[in-house]
């Protein structure tokens, strides 16, 4: 007779497959979209200001060479977001696809001048691709 069993099985297993072959058809399209955003070297700018965590930043508007160099190179160093903040904008700090809160870390409230790809992403301003200026 019918065996309940064997039929959700045999469902599940079509359903499971259609999806792995779904994902295996368009992952490459996602993934050339992804990166495709670094081949425009064009729209690279130079933003000039202070480097600052963006948790106590956003939190409580700590900016200055005082928080930088105790409380907000901590954060940077411990893996917080780092950004810069230029004519009263701040924008979200980001590497080649990874942080520098390394590189960053060292300049936190002070002035520096980075380069990089200008970005707007879900109401975030960022600097894509940053490198910091030596001048």
């Amino acid at each position: 007779m019918f065996n309940s069993t064997n039929n959700k099985r045999t469902a599940l297993k079509v359903a499971v497959t259609a999806i792995s072959v779904a994902g295996l058809t368009f992952s490459p399209l996602a993934i050339a979209q992804e990166h495709e955003h670094g081949s425009d070297t064009a729209a690279s700018k130079e933003v000039t200001g202070e480097v600052v965590d963006m948790m106590c930043y956003v939190d409580h508007n700590a900016v200055g060479e005082k928080h930088g160099q105790s409380c907000g190179a901590k954060c940077i160093k411990s893996g917080g977001p780092a950004g810069i903040v230029s004519d009263g904008k701040a924008y979200l700090v980001v590497g080649e696809h990874k942080p520098m809160n390394d590189q960053l870390a060292e300049y936190c409230g002070k002035t520096i001048t980075l380069k990089g790809k200008m970005a707007e992403r879900g109401g975030i301003a960022m600097i894509e691709n940053a490198e910091i200026v030596q001048k």
